[in-house]
């Protein structure tokens, strides 16, 4: 089983910065890929990158590319998600997840192929 808890959301004005992390428990070593998705009020959850946990090869939602990074530091079991030049459009709900089971090939892009999530951090862009 394993456990995860995002942490470092908040508000933040349009255009400044802010870096989520995601501190990751239990079974680590099953992880193939861990994931950043966000929901905003009213909308699906929606794919924001992900990370291959064994080699670090990344891959963005074309929204967050150039502007967000994802990374992450084996030794801690944390995955970061550094944000800058935020925008309102990026006021959510973020997510954690990690996909233990690799049933698709990376890029990991779909939430239903990811089976641990954390409880979610809110990030609020205001104009």
């Amino acid at each position: 089983q394993v456990e995860l808890v995002e942490s470092g959301g908040g508000l933040v004005q349009a255009g400044g910065s802010l870096r989520l992390s995601c501190a990751y428990s239990g079974r680590t070593s099953d992880t193939y890929a861990m994931g950043w998705f966000r929901q905003a009020p009213g909308k699906e959850r929606e794919f924001v990158a992900t990370i291959m946990w064994s080699v670090g090869v990344t891959y963005y939602a074309d929204s967050v590319k150039g502007r967000f990074t994802i990374s992450r530091l084996n030794a801690k079991n944390t995955v970061y998600l550094q944000m800058n030049s935020l925008k309102p459009e990026d006021t959510a709900v973020y997510y954690c997840a990690a996909d233990t089971q690799r049933r698709s090939r990376f890029p990991v892009r779909t939430s239903g192929e990811y089976e641990n999530w954390g409880q979610g951090t809110q990030v609020t862009v205001s104009s």
